[in-house]
């Protein structure tokens, strides 16, 4: 079976690895800047971020779980979890801040989040079908369905790859706001810029990821032929 192939987890280990190191800088970034206090909570430093770009229309909701801070281009609505939503941390209005960020992409219309999101319904897909499509095709040697899978896991490849100038342009936005609106001061931005910094390693690694299933799952193809 092609799961267990040990050339697989070969062309993933980088990836693997690069993940692992970004989630353990993500956990010791984050938990440092929340001891650090901040004046406004993250609900208050969005609706300030969002207020000042001119974005009275976008709400911002709360919501439960952890991780499931987000910004939703359907909607109109920023989403925070309730830790970065009530809490005063560096952590909270950094987090807070990049996913206005978002909601200030899409009201400028930022050139690859309108890509990205016009991506998605196709990168789903291929998230839920390609492998299957793709190991089908290989043990029936069938061609259309082996390159179907390819073809439906490069969309997955293609949006991780346009998502990372989204993630970066957000970051650097809310460092930008936080900084210029008042809500954080210089010289304690470190604190945020060491949590966001550390996110967008995550991002990378995801990319990285994709990249590298496509080109296993294209070596594996050239041994059918």
């Amino acid at each position: 079976m092609y799961f267990f192939d040990p050339i697989y987890f070969v062309f993933l280990a980088p990836a693997f690895l690069l993940a692992l190191w970004a989630k353990m800088r993500v956990h010791s970034a984050y938990a440092e800047a929340q001891k650090q206090p901040a004046q406004l909570s993250g609900a208050a430093a969005a609706r300030h971020v969002l207020d000042s770009a001119g974005l009275h229309q976008i709400d911002v909701e709360q919501v439960p779980g952890q991780l499931t801070d987000h910004y939703d281009p359907r909607a109109k609505v920023l989403r925070l979890s309730t830790e970065v939503y009530q809490s005063r941390t560096l952590a909270a209005v950094g987090i807070a801040a990049h996913e206005a960020g978002h909601a200030i992409q899409d009201a400028h219309a930022y050139a690859p989040l309108v890509i990205r999101n016009a991506a998605v319904p196709v990168a789903n897909l291929g998230s839920g079908f390609s492998m299957v499509l793709f190991f089908f095709g290989m043990m029936l040697g069938a061609k259309p369905l082996i390159l179907a899978g390819i073809l439906l896991f490069a969309a997955v490849v293609f949006f991780q790859v346009v998502n990372l100038p989204v993630e970066f342009n957000a970051s650097n936005r809310a460092k930008q706001q936080l900084v210029g609106l008042g809500i954080v001061d210089g010289d304690r931005m470190v604190y945020v810029n060491r949590v966001l910094n550390a996110c967008a390693w995550t991002y990378v690694a995801a990319t990285l990821q994709s990249i590298m299933t496509l080109l296993y799952l294209v070596m594996r193809s050239n041994d059918r032929d």
